[in-house]
């Protein structure tokens, strides 16, 4: 059966989040591996068991959960959320939107476009400050057929610019020594966080004693880092 079926007509039965949890560059990639019968249907995380029963129907393959080692179906859609304060303006979230739902500038704030985002999560592993949440959008988890083209029509404009190299980002000025001790800063402080998070106080001597090691590493690399900031200019 699935060698009568086209590319678009599995592509329009993928949620379009472009989130690449199946192991692919997006969801008409995934489309086209399936009807070359090199990808399980059951690769699509966001759709969760609604989209694997949908691909059931139109390839012939046996309904199957969804593959746990790609990650969990969330009950309800998620979206992207940039905590402003802490943003450094690195740009890194911008670079790996797959729909261009995040608009800022090199050295300036970011913030996200809560309308045009999928909820990939795809900027929370590159935000290098750990300043993006993924906060509950109270909506359905499967986008509306409209809201699932919007997605694939921001992704194709997408590549497209990423094909002619056109900048999504304005040119902005070069930073100063200041801004960017402000950044190392914010880095610094991102580092201990995560290290806090990370590794819990051990309760063994030994042990804690090198916590403690690392833990003041990293700290005298955030005063060194805000020391700068009150020097710079």
């Amino acid at each position: 059966m699935i060698g009568r079926i086209s590319i678009a007509s599995i592509d329009a039965l993928l949620p379009q989040t472009q989130c690449t949890k199946c192991g692919y560059d997006g969801c008409r990639p995934y489309a086209e591996a399936i009807v070359q019968n090199t990808a399980e249907i059951n690769r699509c995380v966001p759709g969760g068991p609604e989209v694997v029963a949908a691909l059931s129907r139109s390839t012939g393959h046996p309904i199957q959960p969804v593959n746990p080692d790609l990650g969990t179906t969330l009950d309800t859609r998620m979206v992207a959320y940039i905590r402003e304060p802490e943003c450094i303006g690195c740009t890194k979230c911008i670079q790996v939107c797959p729909v261009d739902a995040i608009i800022g500038a090199a050295g300036f704030m970011h913030t996200i476009l809560a309308d045009d985002c999928s909820g990939c999560d795809l900027c929370v592993a590159a935000c290098p400050v750990d300043c993006i949440d993924m906060i509950d959008s109270h909506k359905p988890r499967l986008p509306s057929p409209a809201e699932a083209e919007h997605w694939r029509t921001l992704h194709e404009h997408c590549l497209e610019r990423q094909r002619h190299q056109t900048p999504l980002l304005p040119s902005v000025p070069p930073l100063g020594s200041k801004a960017k001790q402000v950044i190392a800063a914010a880095l610094a402080r991102s580092e201990i966080k995560k290290f806090l998070r990370d590794n819990p106080e051990p309760d063994h001597e030994t042990e804690r004693h090198r916590w403690l090691a690392d833990k003041h590493i990293l700290e005298e690399a955030l005063k060194q880092a805000e020391s700068g900031m009150s020097d710079g200019s």
